[in-house]
C-alpha cells in the first residue's frame, strides 16, 4: 500500500475517534497506563494495527544501537502516538515525540493528554515532519 497524506489523514481521524471514545468513558484523572490499555483495546476493536511499548532503535554508522527509548504506540507502522495524563505537556515531551518520528521515519505523530476536560480541543496535538512533506496527496 502506498502511504499518502490522505491515508494519514484518514488514519489520524480513526485514531482520534478511538482516543475520544476512551476519554468519553473514563474522563480525566486516571493514570496514563489505564488510558494506554483502554486505547489499545479500542484500536484492536476497530481493526487498527499497532505496536505497543516499541523499543526505538538508533541507527548509527550502519549499526543499530539499542536504546531505552520506547514509543507508546506505533500505529500501522506509520504514526507515532504518545500518551500523557499530566497537567501540561512539557516541551521535552514534544521533543521526544519528534525524535521518535525521525528515528522511525514516521511522517506523523500525535500526543494525547487525557488529563483534560475535552480531549479533542485541549488534549490532542498532531505533528508532521519532512517525511510528511515528501508524501503525495
Amino acid at each position: 500500500m502506498k502511504i499518502t497524506k490522505n491515508y494519514l489523514r484518514d488514519l489520524t481521524y480513526k485514531i482520534n475517534g478511538a482516543a475520544i471514545e476512551v476519554h468519553k468513558h473514563l474522563g480525566p484523572g486516571l493514570l496514563e497506563s489505564i488510558y494506554h490499555e483502554c486505547l489499545k483495546h479500542e484500536l484492536t476493536m476497530r481493526g487498527i494495527s499497532f505496536i505497543s511499548e516499541m523499543h526505538v532503535p538508533v541507527n548509527y554508522k550502519e549499526i543499530s544501537l539499542e536504546t531505552k527509548l520506547r514509543c507508546d504506540l506505533f500505529v500501522e507502522n506509520i504514526i507515532v502516538v504518545d500518551l500523557k495524563a499530566v497537567k501540561e505537556v512539557e516541551p521535552i515531551e514534544e521533543a521526544r515525540l519528534l525524535s521518535y518520528m525521525k528515528l522511525l521515519k514516521s511522517p506523523k505523530g500525535i500526543i494525547y493528554n487525557f488529563n483534560v476536560l475535552n480531549l479533542y480541543n485541549e488534549g490532542q496535538k498532531t505533528y508532521v515532519n519532512q517525511f510528511f512533506e515528501n508524501l503525495e496527496d
